[in-house]
């Protein structure tokens, strides 16, 4: 593992980081989603890492929900965001959830959207509390058969949203 006072940077993960990935998303499963290496590895595209020296310290991931026609409400969710406990009270999470709202941006969503425990910190970032109701693609496609909760609206994670000025306000002509 890496020194501590090694400088943090946040890269595009690549195939060889899934391992990592696993790992570290496995150390924090009382929070976070669980997900297999294959998940990882087909979505690689969409995860960041936090790198400190040669030691990946923490990782973010996005995924887009599906729109029915034009996408006048796009919404794109923030998932599997977490730091290796010695590197967390550092920013990397900041940094984490920064550089990808700033990869985000380009496409123009209406806003991006978390489901979290650690409210405080997405809050200071931004992100308001929204009614889980008001994501139900995300309640049907991912929450719908989790078993931590007797149901979505028992969890006691907090939906947020970061409301994107640039949204989507086009309607699809040149």
């Amino acid at each position: 593992m890496s020194d501590n006072d090694g400088e943090v940077r946040i890269r595009n993960a690549d195939l060889y980081d899934a391992r990592e990935i696993f790992k570290i998303i496995q150390e924090n499963t009382d929070k976070l989603v669980p997900r297999s290496v294959s998940d990882i590895v087909q979505h690689i595209d969409r995860f960041l890492v936090a790198e400190c020296g040669d030691a990946v310290v923490g990782v973010i991931a996005f995924e887009i929900f599906p729109e029915i026609g034009l996408p006048l409400k796009s919404c794109i969710e923030l998932q599997s965001v977490c730091v290796r406990e010695k590197y967390r009270m550092r920013g990397v999470g900041r940094m984490l959830v920064e550089a990808q709202i700033a990869r985000l941006k380009p496409l123009k969503p209406y806003q991006i959207v978390v489901l979290t425990y650690a409210d405080g910190f997405f809050g200071r970032l931004g992100f308001r509390e929204v009614p889980k109701a008001s994501l139900m693609h995300k309640l049907y496609i991912g929450c719908i058969n989790c078993t931590k909760h007797e149901s979505p609206y028992t969890c006691p994670e907090k939906a947020m949203a970061l409301f994107c000025e640039q949204g989507s306000g086009r309607t699809g002509n040149a």
